[in-house]
């Protein structure tokens, strides 16, 4: 990305995270090393080889260089944070590339031992993925994600001109510097990341930026999140089905089912 200096970069996004200098790597990972380790089937390896143009290894947090302890339970064990750097190659058909995307950084995250902030960026889009890890229970040397992932779009803006979407992705950079995440230990400060994401997916259906108050709040705007997408998904549908509609008592039904859910939405995301 180039041309305007304020556009958001993998570069100005990491100079935003504010990390200790003696935690920069700045190290090239070998294709052949994520599609051996975090791809399962032939179709993934031919994902991360044809998908990929170069992934880099940007930083290693630690608690000797972060002054965050270590953390473990019995399904995990987080002794250090990466962040990573995929440059993308751009898709043939960019109107198929989200679904390629979700998968990439699946395989991406399942790759890497630790929990990562993956960074992946083409020539018109920039996004941010997390997810946390555990072991695999059947096979121990292999990661699997724990939850879901958090996979937001940084660039394009909804509306890139829209001054209001510049100001929250002003105010979402300014909230993700390290010393403003919580430091009990590396799960602690990783999850903050994920919910500071989380505030920054919400833009879309708020309009603004509003950080998590609680890890409460934070786990019931994730809640009203997957529930407006559902909405969304279901409104399409029948949206869809009401325009092909001939009878006019099915058209009225189905307008009415879709002011409830345009109801219902308006009060989900009312609490977000």
């Amino acid at each position: 990305m180039t041309g305007n200096p304020a556009r958001l970069t993998s570069g100005r996004l990491v100079a935003a995270l504010d990390l200790p200098a003696d935690a920069l790597v700045q190290q090239r990972i070998p294709k052949k090393m994520l599609a051996d380790n975090g791809a399962p089937t032939p179709a993934d390896r031919r994902l991360i080889q044809e998908y990929i143009e170069e992934a880099t290894w940007v930083a290693a947090l630690k608690p000797a260089n972060a002054g965050v302890p270590a953390y473990e339970d019995p399904t995990r064990t987080y002794l250090e944070l990466a962040v990573l750097a995929v440059q993308l190659r751009s898709p043939k058909q960019p109107n198929g590339a989200s679904g390629k995307i979700q998968r990439l950084a699946e395989l991406l995250h399942r790759a890497i031992p630790y929990p990562a902030l993956l960074l992946l960026e083409d020539e018109d889009r920039l996004l941010l993925s997390m997810a946390h890890i555990r072991w695999a229970q059947k096979e121990s040397d292999k990661m699997v994600l724990d939850g879901e992932l958090t996979l937001a779009t940084l660039l394009p803006l909804p509306d890139e001109s829209g001054p209001a979407n510049a100001l929250a992705q002003q105010q979402f950079l300014e909230a993700l510097p390290l010393h403003k995440q919580a430091r009990t230990d590396l799960y602690a400060l990783y999850q903050g990341w994920i919910d500071t994401l989380g505030a920054w997916e919400a833009v879309a259906v708020s309009g603004c930026f509003v950080p998590s108050v609680s890890p409460e709040h934070a786990a019931q705007r994730r809640s009203a999140l997957q529930r407006c997408r559902e909405l969304d998904a279901s409104l399409s549908q029948l949206r869809s089905k009401a325009a092909k509609e001939k009878q006019m008592a099915r058209q009225v039904a189905a307008n009415l089912e879709i002011k409830a859910l345009l109801a219902e939405r308006q009060r989900v995301a009312a609490s977000i």
